[in-house]
């Protein structure tokens, strides 16, 4: 049964949480800059990617529990709301918004914020939720979402995607690039990989994976590891293209940015799996 008051309360953690996750790039000099000049193709394509994400995301932790997919969709769009009203509303009160300038920028700016506030939205239920504990007590659980294999490796893209948009577009990760020489880009790799190993499985956070016994070390790396530090490739790649750091690059160039951005990309792969 729909109830009023949690369903307010969930409103007010999605505002709370996407000021907290995405308050470092309402902050951000580049994001802004992104508004105004950022091809509107991939700038579309980046909020179109966003929404089946978003669905699937609110399926786990939407405002509410959801038992249907259109459930999950009301949720997604409710919190796409909040990111693009929560975007305006810091934005304005910063100075970066000005009434003169163009509507095609005061749109994109907006528009750029809108993909991690909106995503900080969703994050925020699942994170700011008090009433877990009590929910649980009462037979109303907190809502679980997707499980299994595919679950984990879509909350990776999800977690590598938030925390890839933090960075990838500033200068500094292609000025790291250009510094780098073949050895620093192999230690960026196998520290990613030991990082994302050991946040889930190795030093016992909560919310990770306990490894059975009778399951061999190099099953966990093969299944998970290895795949969840593919995906954090893929979306560092993705994430690059989107805000047009490759440029005219090499691809002896483009290998060590993508592997740069792939650090923290695979840090929040990792992290996603202990918070959802």
């Amino acid at each position: 049964m729909w109830d009023g008051s949690r369903f307010a309360a969930g409103l007010g953690r999605g505002f709370a949480g996407a000021l907290i996750f995405a308050l470092p790039m309402f902050m951000t000099m580049e994001m802004w800059e992104l508004g105004f000049y950022m091809d509107r193709g991939r700038l579309l394509l980046l909020l179109l990617v966003n929404i089946p994400l978003l669905i699937a995301l609110a399926d786990r932790v939407g405002f509410e529990e959801t038992s249907t997919w259109r459930d999950a969709s009301r949720d997604a769009a409710i919190a796409y709301a909040i990111g693009i009203l929560s975007s305006a509303i810091i934005l304005l009160a910063v100075g970066v918004l000005k009434l003169g300038e163009s509507p095609s920028e005061i749109e994109g700016k907006i528009a750029v914020q809108s993909v991690p506030a909106s995503i900080g939205a969703l994050l925020g239920r699942s994170q700011l939720n008090g009433d877990r504990e009590n929910s649980a007590e009462d037979g109303d659980p907190v809502q679980e979402g997707p499980v299994g294999y595919v679950g984990e490796l879509f909350l990776m893209a999800v977690g590598a995607l938030f925390l890839g948009l933090n960075v990838a577009p500033t200068e500094e990760m292609i000025l790291l690039s250009y510094k780098m020489t073949p050895w620093h880009t192999l230690a960026v790799i196998i520290i990613s990989l030991l990082v994302m190993h050991g946040f889930v499985y190795a030093v016992s956070f909560k919310g990770g994976h306990e490894i059975g016994d009778d399951v061999p070390a190099w099953h966990i790396v093969v299944r998970f590891t290895l795949p969840g530090y593919v995906i954090a490739l893929l979306i560092s790649t993705y994430a690059l293209w989107t805000f047009e750091r490759f440029g005219a690059t090499s691809a002896l160039q483009i290998l060590p940015a993508v592997v740069v951005l792939g650090l923290p990309c695979s840090i929040g792969a990792a992290a996603a799996r202990l918070i959802l």
